[in-house]
């Protein structure tokens, strides 16, 4: 599937006495702004703006090059407890990876990903992209809250779910996912879950 500024190519090649026509489905805005300032102008990204600051990240996004962002608004930040979020966002490495893991190395228009595609992040990490009904997936989630915001350094879709990696999560937050969740309970009860997180 092509795209051109995310909108989708549906006739190539229509050659004509002084050149070429190709039909796209929609019009195609102008594009001016970078990554970076659409969080410092999008106020449903304020939490956003707030992490990619703490962690540097910001010169990346307002750098030449094409990325995609899946920018994670203030619904998303507010889904997660209070204390992993503080826990997050006070650990410098754990944030980087975590806004890592938002950030795709190429931009990936909404038409042109295609359910079962794997995508990696900068967090080294892969995304499965599947779709529930006309709703695109994301681990098998359909939380992509609005999609294909054009930068001239990539794309933006918001989503209304963090994703966080398996590096920026705590002993005690990946044992409670896996298959030793009863073991992690035991260490709870017997006083010693401060260990693990």
């Amino acid at each position: 599937i092509v795209t051109v500024n995310c909108a989708r190519l549906l006739k190539a090649d229509h050659h004509a006495t002084n050149g070429v026509v190709h039909v796209i489905d929609k019009v195609i805005a102008t594009t001016t702004n970078t990554i970076q300032q659409i969080i410092e102008t999008e106020d449903s990204l304020e939490t956003l703006r707030t992490a990619v600051a703490a962690s540097d990240l910001s010169s990346l996004l307002e750098s030449e090059g094409q990325y995609t962002l899946l920018a994670p608004t203030n619904e998303a930040f507010e889904k997660i407890p209070r204390e992993t979020l503080n826990r997050i966002l006070g650990d410098p490495e754990a944030l980087r990876d975590h806004l890592n893991h938002h950030i795709l190395k190429s931009a990936m228009c909404a038409e042109a990903i295609i359910a079962g595609l794997t995508m990696e992040t900068l967090e080294g990490a892969t995304l499965d992209v599947g779709c529930s009904g006309e709703e695109l997936t994301l681990n098998g989630k359909p939380i992509i809250a609005n999609k294909d915001v054009l930068a001239t350094n990539g794309v933006v879709h918001f989503v209304n779910e963090l994703l966080i990696p398996d590096s920026a999560k705590t002993v005690f937050e990946l044992a409670q996912e896996s298959e030793v969740s009863k073991s992690t309970d035991l260490f709870r009860q017997a006083g010693l879950s401060s260990h693990l997180t």
